[in-house]
């Protein structure tokens, strides 16, 4: 929902507006429905107001996708992945809930929107801005709060999000509903990002027009809906997970270094 796309006008005499990919995923899955089985990509991705230690505005990723799995199959192989990659040992696997627990003792799923505030005050954090949007406060509070607790001796699968942070994923019904989202993080780093993918059209449409009206609430720039996204996902989306890694973390990880200009060519301070 936060994530600002960057934008170019293309031709001359009526100029249409078009924007760099922040991921592949909605052509990638527009493939998938097309028939591709599992598939892959590695390229760039641009995010704008992404610069920092572990930010560029031009990065690669690395995202794939398997049919047939599920989210809980696709930690496996990422686990492999990074045992193969960067010999880490085997990924501890927590919850959102049991995450928010073990670091705060609060329950993120009923947890009020003051207590969150009150939360982070007292860990220090101060907000230019008091914002009551639930989701916001417990993103900050999982960025300034838990990441960095994070243990650095093996990587942490944390999955099961709110569904209001997994607008891409299915929804698991039960006491708590559910998103099947998870990020891994290694040595405190977020790693990747991946879902078990929704495949209903509607409930994608209702996400998407949700997702405008929460941005216009925070001031944030409208997006476009993607159509072909959505043809493609009435056409028949097959059952699917997908993950998305970050190349040049990853890179940051298996040499050791600290900031991510230091394993790109031209951060953009030097493009």
């Amino acid at each position: 929902m936060h994530l600002q796309s960057l934008e170019t006008r293309i031709g001359d005499a009526d100029p249409r507006t078009f924007y760099l990919q922040t991921s592949p995923e909605f052509a990638m899955k527009r493939l998938l429905a097309a028939g591709s089985g599992a598939i892959f990509q590695i390229g760039k991705a641009f995010r704008e107001g992404e610069s920092g230690r572990l930010h560029n505005p031009e990065f690669t990723l690395l995202e794939w996708y398997r049919v047939g799995w599920d989210h809980q199959a696709l930690m496996n192989e990422i686990d492999d992945l990074l045992a193969y990659l960067l010999q880490e040992p085997a990924a501890e696997r927590l919850t959102y809930a049991e995450i928010f627990r073990r670091h705060l003792a609060i329950d993120p799923h009923t947890t009020d929107a003051e207590q969150l505030l009150a939360l982070l005050s007292e860990r220090g954090v101060r907000l230019s801005a008091d914002p009551l949007d639930r989701d916001v406060l417990l993103q900050l509070l999982m960025t300034h709060v838990i990441e960095p607790a994070m243990p650095r001796d093996r990587p942490t699968f944390v999955f099961d999000f709110p569904p209001a942070q997994a607008a891409l994923a299915r929804l698991r019904p039960g006491v708590t509903i559910v998103a099947e989202r998870f990020e891994v993080y290694v040595r405190g780093v977020e790693l990747a990002n991946g879902y078990h993918e929704l495949r209903d059209a509607d409930e994608q449409r209702r996400r998407f027009t949700q997702d405008l009206h929460q941005r216009r609430h925070l001031g944030l720039p409208e997006v476009t809906v993607d159509a072909h996204l959505l043809a493609a996902l009435e056409a028949g989306l097959p059952a699917c997970a997908g993950v998305a890694l970050g190349v040049d973390r990853l890179v940051m990880l298996a040499l050791g270094v600290q900031h991510i200009d230091e394993v790109l060519s031209f951060p953009i301070d030097r493009a």
